[in-house]
Formats: C-alpha cells, sequence, structure tokens
C-alpha cells in the first residue's frame, strides 16, 4: 500500500512539474504558427501575379539574353521578375549562372533538388504544429484537472474554477494551432509543388537547343 501511495505521488509530481512547462510551450507554440500566417499571407500575395504566359515570356527573354551574352546583372534582373518568393530568385540565380558551363545541366538538377528540399524544411514546421498544438492542448487540459478535483472533493469552488478555465482554455488554444498550422501546410504544400513546377520550366526552356531555322527555297534551289 505505501509501494502505490508513493508511485501516485511521484506521478502527481511530475505532472504538476509539467504544468508550467507545457502551458509555456503552447504559448509559444501560439507565436509560433502567428508568425507562420503572417509569412503565410506575405507568401499568397506574392503569388498573386504568377501568370504561365508572363512566365513563358519572362523564361524566353532570359534565354535570348543569355544566348546573346548579356550581362549578368541584366540576366538576373530579368528572370527574379518571376520568382515568387526569395528561395525562387536564389535558384533562378544558380539556373542562370550555370547556364552554358560544361556540368551546366547536372548542377541545375542539383538546384531544383535542393529548392525542393528547402520547401520540404518550410513545411515540416507547421506540419509539426498540426500534431504538436493538439498535444500540447490535451496535455494542458488534463494535468489542471487533479487539482481541480482534490478542490472539488474539498468544497473549494475557486481552485475548482481557476483550474478548469485554464483547462478548456488550453484546449481551445491547441486545438486552433493545429487548425491553423493544418491549413498552411495544405495549401504550401501546392505553392510549393507550383514553385518547383516552375523552375524545372526555367530549367527545361534554358537547357533546350536552339531551333534551327528552315531554309527557305529559294536558299534550297541554289546549287
Amino acid at each position: 500500500m505505501f509501494f502505490a501511495d508513493l508511485e501516485s505521488e511521484v506521478i502527481f509530481e511530475v505532472a504538476e512539474a509539467l504544468r508550467v512547462p507545457v502551458l509555456v510551450l503552447t504559448v509559444l507554440a501560439l507565436g509560433v504558427v502567428l508568425i507562420e500566417l503572417g509569412g503565410f499571407a506575405v507568401e499568397l500575395m506574392r503569388r498573386r501575379r504568377r501568370d504561365l504566359a508572363r512566365l513563358r515570356s519572362v523564361t524566353e527573354q532570359t534565354r535570348k539574353l543569355l544566348a546573346e551574352g548579356g550581362s549578368p546583372g541584366r540576366v538576373r534582373e530579368t528572370v527574379g521578375q518571376v520568382a515568387w518568393s526569395a528561395s525562387m530568385g536564389k535558384t533562378l540565380r544558380v539556373l542562370v549562372g550555370e547556364w552554358g558551363k560544361p556540368e551546366g545541366e547536372s548542377m541545375m538538377a542539383k538546384a531544383l533538388a535542393e529548392h525542393d528540399f528547402g520547401s520540404l524544411r518550410r513545411l515540416e514546421r507547421t506540419r509539426l504544429l498540426v500534431r504538436a498544438g493538439p498535444a500540447l492542448g490535451l496535455m494542458g487540459t488534463l494535468i489542471p484537472l487533479s487539482p481541480a478535483l482534490a478542490g472539488l472533493a474539498a468544497g473549494d469552488v475557486q481552485e475548482l474554477s481557476e483550474n478548469l478555465r485554464v483547462a478548456f482554455s488550453v484546449t481551445v488554444i491547441g486545438l486552433l494551432i493545429g487548425a491553423i498550422a493544418f491549413w498552411i501546410s495544405l495549401v504550401r504544400d501546392r505553392l510549393y509543388g507550383q514553385d518547383l513546377s516552375d523552375l524545372e520550366f526555367v530549367a527545361n526552356r534554358l537547357t533546350a537547343p536552339a531551333p534551327v531555322a528552315a531554309a527557305t527555297p529559294v536558299e534550297a534551289a541554289t546549287p
């Protein structure tokens, strides 16, 4: 009986010790998801000018400048018109910088892969919050229930109400974190897929062979 009581007391103390860290982590997670929401709004605003015709036109202009030996600054400025994010701009600069080099195509492929990995790293932040938010909310709900029930048994209504208020508030915040993070992750997954598709289009057009002009009938008849 002694060991059973000791075990229960240890478990209670551990759970009680986690109360403050869980509440602090919940507030931090809320702050992080709000920051991610602000960054997500900026990403959406930048992609409002995304257009396939614009992408094709800028890519052809960039290809023409590279073929004519245009200045690197002008080439980067031109191709930067289709950079919907800082990561895309960095990758596009690598693509035009590797154009015409002996190992250019392999370095372009590596740059595209690195861009994809970077997108996955950014997605991991919100994907983690999708699980961490509700988990913190559940822990923050269950931990205050023990002192709340103790207050109920002792007839302390104030202790009961304060702990229940904390428990239910943390539940709502945890679910809110998970819902916002899930929505951001879902839409970002599509946006980053479009970004990679645009970069692959640019890389393919830059490395495509130049079209051969067809001979005119007069030229063809000349011996």
